[in-house]
């Protein structure tokens, strides 16, 4: 090979780098030669790189959520004379939505849900039935730790149900229709009585008042008047108790789900001159249904995802997002309680 040829391929080969300093982070891990400092360990994950940096951006941007009011904005030219008020401006926060999917509420995840609602940090939950269920099933049983590869027809066969490496024994959904038939009975009667007209979400309210127990995220949720929307609230053991009871009466307990689709897509649409902010844990129902409701306001301020699917088969769940959101591929119960300690739970001290 020529002079000339070598220097050419040379060029391809080592071809002049652009320079990135001051224009992207470097890389680096914790160095536990200073100690180990939790704080800074989780500050450290945003230049660390893979997950551990969607994850160390995840939190920044939640707590960029959780800083915003609208007194950052300038005001429109015709916004009321409250809305020009500083104080007022001050009070104004983001609106944030939270959406998890039912395994969660089954895992250790539905106590720091239960944190988030205790204490007011989120405005609207979605979920799907089994996130609902399992959180009232938990206050009258526990669910036990077990392990992925125990067979299944042998748990079945022992009246033991296996969630991933939980287990639920039968019993506890036993002492769910015992709970719950008495109140779908005294609803029923409220309906016939007083034309009361059920929809998933008061529902879900009035399971969350008659639960009664502190461990409950929706006994918060109905104390603090926070709404829980379940638009598929037969997809799971609720809907076998609300099969078992449509035969007592004919006919048997209304549930309006039109009532609650308007009124989900109004906690977006009537924001008014909040910010909203969405944070969602797995996909499928909870992610599509708070994504559809902002749509309706031309899309969310913030979003974060936690999830393991993938984008590849066409799913909503695994669908990657734009600007302004972050999304971190890893399961939930590993990302969540970093993301809440170093978010939420750092801003109400």
């Amino acid at each position: 090979m020529g002079e000339s040829n070598l220097d050419a391929v040379r060029s391809v080969v080592l071809k002049e780098s652009e320079c990135l300093d001051g224009v992207s982070a470097k890389i680096e891990g914790y160095d536990f030669n200073k100690g180990v400092n939790y704080s800074q360990l989780f500050k450290s994950l945003s230049v660390t790189g893979f997950q551990a940096s969607n994850l160390g951006d995840a939190i920044q941007l939640i707590n960029e959520m959780l800083d915003w009011r609208l007194s950052d904005e300038t005001p429109a030219e015709d916004c009321t004379e409250e809305e020009r008020d500083l104080a007022y401006r001050n009070s104004i926060k983001c609106k944030v939505f939270l959406g998890f999917t039912s395994n969660l509420i089954s895992s250790g995840i539905r106590d720091i849900v239960r944190y988030l609602v205790q204490h007011h940090m989120v405005d609207v939950v979605v979920t799907t039935a089994g996130g609902v269920e399992e959180d009232l099933v938990k206050c009258l049983a526990p669910t036990y730790r077990g392990d992925f590869s125990l067979p299944g027809a042998d748990l079945r066969s022992r009246g033991l149900n296996r969630i991933g490496n939980l287990l639920v024994p039968n019993d506890n959904y036993c002492k769910f229709e015992d709970w719950i038939i008495p109140i779908f009975d005294s609803m029923l009667e409220e309906q016939n009585s007083q034309n009361i007209l059920w929809t998933p979400s008061k529902v879900i309210a009035r399971l969350g008042k008659e639960i009664n127990n502190e461990t409950s995220y929706l006994y918060w949720a109905y104390k603090n008047n926070i709404p829980v929307y379940c638009p598929g609230l037969t997809d799971g053991s609720l809907g076998d108790m609300l099969y078992f009871h449509s035969y007592k009466s004919d006919p048997g307990l209304v549930i309006d789900i039109v009532q609650d689709i308007r009124s989900m897509n109004s906690e977006a649409v009537h924001a008014g001159p909040r910010k909203t902010g969405m944070i969602v844990l797995g996909g499928g129902l909870p992610k599509h249904h708070i994504c559809n409701a902002n749509m309706m306001r031309n899309g969310a301020d913030y979003a974060v995802f936690i999830n393991t699917a993938q984008e590849f088969d066409g799913s909503d769940s695994g669908a990657r997002p734009d600007e302004a959101t972050v999304k971190v591929h890893c399961d939930a119960t590993i990302a969540f309680p970093i993301l809440v300690a170093e978010t939420f739970a750092s801003h109400s001290k």
